[in-house]
């Protein structure tokens, strides 16, 4: 749940809001909703600008079904980030659950062809009968853009899992640095999350929505990461996780300490 835009403007957050949005995170971590929410809106009060804890309070009010709420706290992101995309489809995705469409087509125009949540939208558009009034993407003749060749990725410090996505990005997790870089088909790589939370990453998964999942070894969870680079404690007190596996919607973690493997419902 944590955003990696945090850090860049972390100075400017006064001590007090910080704290409420870190208690937010401590709450939802232990299942604890509404006191999340209420930290993250006390957080929001002391900051208005707070991107982070008004996508936190989003995220919470969406997976309790609570949506004009979440609507409400994803907007408050959108008119600061105009250009988070990620957000603008929840806000496609969330308006089309209160069945209004008119809000949904909106939203959803608003996401480019170049943007990699325009495939979502229309798969979104179309459920809905709004595909016709989208705007289509150029035919163009493109290229796979998985890398079709072989050699070698050098100068990585301890990897460990590895991962890709339908773009032909490859995700390395790298263990004693505690972050996730990513290679684009180019070879280019950036630092994809670095984040407090990720601690001894091991494997690397991912879903058919291009989410990401981390094995946390030295804290015995498991992390989902969006496509956007934000991470949130997906599931809490595995034994010692080490491999995974995605299959349909079923994540399978296999527990070292526990000699098993668990099956989670993604």
């Amino acid at each position: 749940m944590l955003s990696m835009s945090l850090s860049v403007y972390a100075a400017e957050i006064p001590v007090d809001a910080k704290l409420d949005y870190n208690q937010g995170i401590d709450f939802y971590k232990l299942g604890m909703y509404e006191r999340a929410i209420e930290c993250f809106r006390s957080a929001t009060r002391t900051y208005p600008d707070y991107i982070d804890a008004y996508y936190n309070l989003g995220t919470v009010l969406e997976y309790l079904k609570q949506y004009a709420e979440a609507i409400n706290a994803y907007k408050q992101v959108y008119v600061r980030n105009p250009n988070d995309y990620e957000v603008i489809y929840k806000l496609a995705f969330l308006n089309s659950k209160i069945e209004d469409y008119a809000k949904t087509r909106e939203f959803l125009a608003l996401i480019p062809t170049s943007s990699s949540y325009y495939q979502r939208g229309a798969e979104l558009a179309e459920s809905v009968n709004l595909a016709t009034q989208l705007p289509q993407p150029k035919p163009v003749n493109k290229p796979s853009t998985v890398a079709n060749y072989s050699g070698v990725y050098e100068n990585i410090l301890s990897p460990t899992g590895i991962t890709t996505d339908k773009f032909g990005n490859v995700y390395v997790a790298l263990f004693s640095d505690n972050s996730i870089i990513k290679i684009t088909p180019d070879g280019k790589r950036i630092v994809f999350v670095k984040s407090p939370l990720i601690s001894g990453p091991i494997s690397l998964a991912s879903d058919s929505l291009g989410n990401i999942y981390v094995s946390n070894y030295n804290t015995n969870n498991i992390l989902k990461i969006t496509p956007s680079g934000s991470p949130t404690v997906f599931v809490s007190k595995v034994d010692k996780p080490y491999g995974l596996h995605v299959e349909g919607d079923m994540l399978f973690i296999t527990c070292q300490g526990s000699n098993s493997v668990l099956r989670q419902k993604l």
